[in-house]
């Protein structure tokens, strides 16, 4: 079994993704450059070889540092790391799936934590030009009116966050949806001053625990 400084250079995971890119590399490449250093007798590939097969069903990523640990060559240190890193890549994952925000439904789903609140939340989405979110902020709890959630406040923070729209959300305790004529006005206040600083609102969400509506900001009533 050739040790990893025999084989070419080209050929090492390390110096194959650095010339071709991680999405070149197999899968136990990729873990080869986790582990950097294999056995006495066994390189780095093809211990990683070794451990993919021993949780081919399991999947390595639901390994824990404990059961890695029972393969020969993997201590603590190496165990950890390698459990750390699926975890980072999960939880990256799933701030992708709950990025765009396309639809009142999925401004109601981010909105989980504060939809059934006893006190208004209104909140701010800023998203960059594909919808997606780059940033959720707090901007006033009370009642709503022009006065608690005023466009300088949201505006500056879109401006600071390179925000290309924004979508604006907030509860009604009450569990009626239905929008009011104070949310209307706000909602209409912060349109125009979107439109004028080139960061639209795109739209405005009224949630409650079980159920939403929109207010449209093309048709907002006079």
């Amino acid at each position: 079994m050739p040790k990893m400084k025999d084989v070419p250079k080209i050929e090492r995971p390390r110096e194959r993704m650095e010339k071709y890119g991680p999405e070149k590399l197999k899968d136990e490449e990729l873990l080869a450059i986790l582990l950097r250093t294999g056995l006495k007798g066994t390189n780095v590939v093809t211990l990683s070889k070794k451990i993919l097969r021993t949780f081919q069903e399991k999947g390595i990523g639901e390994a824990t540092v404990a059961e890695l640990k029972t393969i020969k060559g993997l201590g603590a240190a190496k165990a950890c790391e390698v459990v750390a890193c699926f975890e980072l890549g999960k939880r990256l994952l799933k701030d992708k799936r709950t990025a765009l925000l396309l639809s009142p439904k999925d401004v109601w789903d981010r909105m989980e934590d504060i939809r059934g609140s006893k006190k208004e939340h209104f909140v701010v989405f800023f998203l960059d030009s594909r919808s997606r979110e780059i940033r959720r902020e707090t901007v006033s709890i009370g009642t709503l009116d022009e006065s608690l959630v005023h466009p300088r406040e949201v505006f500056e923070s879109a401006i600071r966050h390179n925000a290309a729209v924004i979508i604006v959300a907030h509860n009604h305790p009450s569990g009626d949806p239905t929008p009011s004529r104070a949310d209307h006005a706000v909602t209409r206040r912060l349109r125009d001053a979107g439109d004028l600083l080139g960061i639209p609102l795109l739209r405005h969400v009224v949630v409650t625990k079980s159920s939403w509506d929109e207010i449209h900001i093309d048709r907002l009533p006079e």
